[in-house]
């Protein structure tokens, strides 16, 4: 069900002109052929937004716990600044583009998702900014124009 939802995610940000897309990007805060435990993460989508001069880390869920999610998002936000860093060594991010992480959930999960994340600290100023919600409701063709979908307000 996850790579099916993964795949409407990316028809959605597609949809945006602005806003092109990589699937399960490989982001390691080290380089090298054999990326340690705990020091690599393989990322649902990066979506790269040339209007807003922004990187979108893209989650995709649809678990009633939300736990891994949560796990993947306390990693990042450990890691923020050296994640930051990989992916302008390996991606050629411009360090002056804003990187934001972006999760994708059903509406009747965030509840659950929006107390763990709570459990996780303070967000923004040099860190992790809080990662931008998108119900997966409304990612669904029928909701957007599917050939010039505007950014969300």
């Amino acid at each position: 069900m996850t790579d099916f939802l993964q795949g409407v995610v990316a028809e959605y940000l597609r949809a945006d002109r602005g806003v092109f897309v990589n699937p399960e990007i490989l982001l390691q805060l080290e380089p090298g052929a054999s990326p340690k435990k705990g020091r690599f993460w393989y990322c649902d989508l990066m979506a790269v937004s040339l209007r807003e001069h922004a990187v979108y880390l893209c989650e995709v869920t649809y678990s009633s716990s939300a736990s891994a999610l949560i796990k993947r998002l306390q990693a990042w936000k450990t890691h923020w600044p050296e994640l930051k860093f990989a992916l302008q060594r390996d991606c050629g991010v411009d360090p002056y583009w804003q990187v934001l992480p972006w999760v994708f959930l059903p509406e009747s999960r965030r509840p659950v998702y929006e107390r763990k994340l709570a459990t996780l600290g303070e967000f923004g100023e040099s860190g992790m900014p809080i990662p931008r919600f998108t119900a997966l409701e409304n990612v669904v063709p029928w909701k957007y124009c599917t050939w010039d979908r505007r950014p969300d307000a």
